[in-house]
């Protein structure tokens, strides 16, 4: 034993010299960056400022440097300097779309709502299909008293990461903002019922039902749940001087004597203090009955509490971005171009130390309105319902139908096209996508020229250039399953879902057996279209085709809340 210890204590010498031998190799700029996100990692903030400040000196085009040291300035409590450093992270590359989330995360927390929309927006216009980002933004527009937006926010969040607390829960601080309050309830009863841990939800769900619904006893009800959470909310002593009253005054009041009335009980709450925080409903309590025989002067309101709220991020850009892999756009060229606003990427996330989101999933039950009478967590109460709006109507495209174009100048294409990958090899997206431009007007004929402008224009969002060059595409090989299927893709990002429906419909025609059209469809009709009869008749069919699909998970979760 003893001699295999020594042969041990020897090997972990050899392998710490080995280490520190690569330690020392690094250079300085890139081992003070390292040195700065392992600091991160463990909490240290202070130290990781020291490392990254270091970091962004020796570094100072790093994009990536600038966006750490500002990560770590403003988690060390430093904000001037986590500003600057995010600025200076997005004048290197606008495209960084972390640096834009942390920013905007900033300007959230010092109530700079209108530079934190900006923010968010720039992140949900490159990331449409992270929930994330959505979640964010709505509060800032929530917070902004932007309330239709906020909906709109929420309710994409929703769909990208179906039964999310958050997104219910900021639909139904929405919805109370409204005059909406009943409908407020159910997301909030969703949220809970989903996530039984979530404590704005509960909370929330207390508040409306004291101020809006004059329901003492589900307030209580929820007040009492909240209580009973672990580990207890920072304003528990609060919440339960609110319940203790709740629930001294929903006793039934005692016998009286005939021989002489009682004496009166005069009694005086205890003061509340509130906190500042943010999105929460503001209830005023319900008047005491009338028999009641004190008259309280100082009523316990309930306290307000934050929704839940991410860290900045703190990530390297990624070279390429995950999407689902039934739904990814297809270069010509033969490698995949990924797209960061697909809708169905796969992302887990966490948006409070308690409560963790399960993970993105592109099957959501509904987008922002229930389509199902769901029953409220209460016991006296009957469930509320919420009645579905009518059936979404969508514009439908005015198809351009334009006919094979003759051959141009292929000369100028190709130089033009040469341009475009060595531009795409290096994520600069803008400029990819005007000598791809370029090059399918010297020679319209050019499919794959048509094909990937199409890619780009996609990829930034331009939808009807790339609408336009799908359909010159499809002019010249109208058999290109890969752009049809990019073009029905545009359309649904578009806003034309039913008009989608009808491009994936024609592949299937001629190739029944597309996996990812199945599923797209899928998508289209559980998402979008609202139809589960029809989205049940797709997902079934992808898992009879590919039962190892990497959305089959998420598919099969979705058809047992659907049932048939």
């Amino acid at each position: 034993m003893l001699a295999k210890k020594n042969r041990s204590c020897f090997g972990a010498v050899i392998f710490l010299t080995f280490a520190l031998f690569i330690v020392g190799c690094t250079p300085p700029g890139p081992r003070a960056l390292l040195k700065g996100k392992k600091f991160l990692d463990r909490g240290d903030y202070a130290a990781a400022v020291v490392e990254l400040k270091t970091a962004t000196a020796l570094l100072p085009a790093s994009a990536q440097a600038w966006n750490y040291y500002g990560v770590a300035c403003q988690r060390a409590g430093q904000p001037a300097d986590a500003v600057t450093a995010y600025q200076r992270a997005l004048t290197l590359d606008r495209d960084l779309v972390e640096a834009h989330y942390n920013l905007g995360s900033l300007w959230l927390e010092q109530n700079k709502l209108a530079d934190a929309k900006t923010e968010f927006t720039a992140y949900t216009l490159r990331r449409s299909n992270e929930p994330e980002g959505w979640l964010k933004l709505g509060s800032a527009q929530l917070r902004a008293s932007d309330f239709i937006a906020a909906e709109k926010s929420f309710s994409t969040a929703l769909s990208l990461n179906t039964n999310n607390a958050e997104a219910l829960n900021g639909l139904g601080l929405a919805r109370v903002q409204r005059g909406r309050p009943r409908e407020a309830s159910q997301y909030f009863a969703l949220a809970v019922q989903y996530h039984p841990d979530y404590a704005p939800a509960l909370l929330n769900m207390a508040t409306v039902a004291q101020q809006d619904l004059h329901d003492n006893k589900l307030a209580l009800q929820n007040y009492r749940a909240y209580l009973a959470l672990t580990p207890r909310p920072e304003n528990w002593d609060a919440v339960n001087a609110i319940a203790n009253d709740l629930e001294q005054n929903l006793k039934p009041p005692a016998p009286v004597a005939a021989v002489a009335p009682p004496p009166a009980i005069h009694t005086v709450a205890p003061a509340v203090s509130e906190t500042k925080t943010q999105n929460v409903v503001r209830p005023v309590p319900s008047p005491k009955p009338a028999a009641a025989a004190a008259v309280r002067t100082n009523p316990i309101l309930p306290p307000r509490l934050v929704s839940s709220t991410a860290k900045p991020v703190a990530k390297v850009k990624p070279e390429t971005v995950v999407v689902a892999p039934s739904e990814k756009i297809v270069a010509a060229t033969g490698s995949p171009v990924t797209m960061a606003e697909q809708p169905d990427a796969k992302l887990n996330y966490s948006t409070s130390e308690k409560y963790v989101a399960t993970g993105v999933t592109p099957l959501p039950l509904s987008n922002s309105e229930s389509e199902k009478e769901t029953p409220a967590p209460t016991v006296d109460e009957k469930p509320v319902k919420i009645i579905p709006s009518a059936p979404p109507v969508f514009p439908r495209y005015l198809y351009l139908s334009p006919r094979k174009p003759a051959a141009g100048d292929r000369v100028a294409a190709s130089a033009a096209f040469s341009k475009a990958r060595i531009f795409e090899q290096g994520s600069h997206w803008t400029d990819a996508m005007e000598s791809y431009r370029r090059a399918a007007e010297a020679d319209a004929s050019w499919f794959e020229a048509q094909y990937n402008y199409g890619v780009l224009a996609y990829r930034l969002r331009s939808f009807p250039a790339a609408l336009s060059a799908y359909e010159t595409a499809l002019a010249i090989q109208p058999g290109s399953t890969d752009a049809r299927y990019n073009f029905a893709l545009t359309l649904k990002s578009s806003g034309y879902a039913a008009d989608a429906v009808n491009e994936l419909e024609k592949i299937l025609a001629t190739n029944p057996d597309e996996v990812r059209v199945q599923l797209a469809l899928g998508n289209l009709y559980a998402q979008q279209l609202h139809n589960p009869v029809q989205a049940r008749k797709h997902y079934l069919k992808v898992l009879a085709l590919d039962p190892h699909n990497p959305q089959a998970s998420d598919i099969r979760y979705w058809l047992t809340q659907n049932p048939a």
